[in-house]
């Protein structure tokens, strides 16, 4: 435009125009990359604690789960999970005990109600990026299984 009063035209010089906005652009990228740099990474997602069975497998929520390893005479059954936390779990179910009468080859399975809680998760030697639970609550709110007490705590071995 005509600054001059002589009806000459001033022109802007193109390179300051480009810089204006190239800098413009850069900011707005900057402005909008920051809030997605500033959050913090997602935790990885843990593995839940786990049940090892006695074929050292991990279980999360087990339907049944063998106490007698040696000779499955004991087995509880029927198991429904109220909690799997990564400290707890808690279930009741059945405790399915062999009687051994008049042996163990030749007795009868007898169903006592029970509720479970497993608790202590340590590091599972086997895989160290697991936790598996190393303790087994019982407690058996009508009768338990002789010579059993009503409130029994297990260490599991495997």
């Amino acid at each position: 435009m005509d600054a001059s009063g002589d009806q000459r035209l001033i022109r802007t010089p193109r390179r300051g125009l480009r810089t204006t906005t190239v800098l413009c652009a850069a900011a707005a990228l900057a402005v909008a990359a920051v809030p997605a740099a500033a959050r913090p990474a997602a935790p990885p997602e843990q593995e839940p604690v786990v049940l090892v069975d006695c074929f050292e497998q991990a279980q999360v929520r087990p339907d049944d789960f063998v106490l007698a390893c040696g000779d499955g005479n004991n087995r509880l059954v029927r198991l429904h999970w109220d909690s799997w936390g990564r400290r707890t779990a808690t279930a009741t179910g059945t405790d399915m005990v062999n009687e051994c009468r008049p042996n163990c080859a030749e007795g009868r399975f007898r169903g006592y109600p029970v509720k479970v809680t497993l608790s202590e998760p340590d590091q599972w030697p086997t895989a160290p990026d697991l936790r598996r639970f190393t303790k087994i609550r019982l407690v058996y709110p009508d009768t338990a299984p002789a010579p059993v007490a009503k409130d029994v705590t297990y260490k599991l071995v495997y």
